[in-house]
């Protein structure tokens, strides 16, 4: 479709910004309205701009703002400029390296950091520090230096890095056929009955909020692809769990997706619901309490502990572990300290 933008001279080429198809059950709704949900960081402003600009295309035809989207649709916003996440200006950001050979690097993130530029982002990510400290890394199948997995912006913990083409093809070769290890530690609101458990459920784009990911179940599975994450008590604080998680597949979000569907959002996962007190007793003391653990820990309760692969040289088993950051860990003891008071009490 892109083809058909270009003037004969080739001058005039369009970059490809945004592009979403309509879900089968979208009822009409005015592009503007569409793309708002969809499109992290968009103002109404800046959309009502380019499609005053003939930047917004449905179905291969530029529309006004007022343009109602029905289902099937295919809306794309295009632009004369590359996006900005192909433009990677090489930053000076300290990284905090596990393991470096070679062939790959373990990078252990801290929360708040981006791992790769994208809308609204497009400095200070971890790709900006790679591409600084690392000449010629191979570039995975999105075009992105580096990266064999990811983990979000403010989840902390263990990513590995290729250096080389062969060890980019090898790793995501392993996370791809899930023989690579993968354990999380979350704090997630409730208490989890069960000891430990599985849960399976096909993960897709929320069709409501564009920026969320959900449980697709029965006639409409095939809306997601299938996620399977195994997890395990590790402490019970009463109103909050502390869990280990072990990721068999690696969907986006699939760990806060998959504890929100069985009813125990992870503490102060302010994108699915987790920054409201969602347990616990109606005292202002308790949510004072509440409120100071927010404040301790201002993002989800979610680091990546543990990262185990077979090296794509040696084809050494290689295992490494990370300590739970120090925001988390506050978080972890205040709960764990209210927890004591309260058997005490009883």
């Amino acid at each position: 479709m892109e083809e058909s933008f270009d003037e004969e001279n080739g001058s005039d080429e369009l970059y490809e910004h945004y592009h979403f198809v309509a879900e089968k059950g979208q009822k009409p709704l005015r592009v503007d309205k569409f793309l708002m949900n969809f499109v992290e960081n968009a103002t109404r402003n800046k959309i009502q701009q380019a499609a005053k600009n003939g930047n917004v295309f449905v179905n291969g035809e530029t529309v006004k703002q007022n343009y109602k989207v029905k289902a099937g649709d295919e809306v794309k916003v295009l632009f004369e400029h590359p996006p900005y996440e192909f433009l990677l200006t090489p930053e000076d950001i300290p990284l905090d390296i596990v393991y470096e050979d070679d062939a790959l690097l373990v990078v252990n993130k801290s929360a708040g950091m981006v791992v790769h530029p994208g809308h609204g982002n497009y400095s200070g990510t971890l790709i900006n520090a790679l591409v600084y400290h690392f000449e010629n890394l191979p570039n995975n199948s999105s075009d992105r230096p580096g990266l064999v997995h990811r983990i979000d912006k403010d989840t902390s913990g263990l990513l590995v890095v290729a250096k080389t083409e062969n060890a980019m093809t090898h790793l995501t070769q392993q996370f791809f056929h899930k023989t690579s290890e993968r354990e999380y530690v979350a704090l997630v609101w409730g208490n989890v009955e069960e000891d430990e458990g599985t849960i399976e459920g096909n993960i897709g784009r929320n069709p409501k909020n564009r920026l969320q990911n959900m449980v697709y179940e029965g006639d409409e599975a095939e809306n997601g692809k299938p996620a399977v994450t195994h997890f395990k008590v590790l402490e019970r604080f009463g109103y909050v769990t502390l869990v280990s998680c072990k990721l068999e597949t690696g969907r986006t979000h699939q760990i806060r997706v998959h504890m929100k569907y069985i009813g125990h959002t992870l503490f102060n996962d302010e994108r699915y619901g987790g920054e409201r007190i969602l347990k616990g007793t109606s005292f202002t003391k308790y949510k004072q309490f509440v409120d100071n653990c927010f404040k301790v820990l201002p993002r989800q309760a979610l680091h990546a502990k543990t990262l185990g692969f077979e090296h794509p040289t040696t084809k050494k088993w290689m295992s490494f572990n990370s300590d739970i950051p120090e925001d988390m860990q506050q978080c972890i003891e205040k709960w764990r300290n209210y927890a004591k008071n309260q058997k005490e009490v009883l």
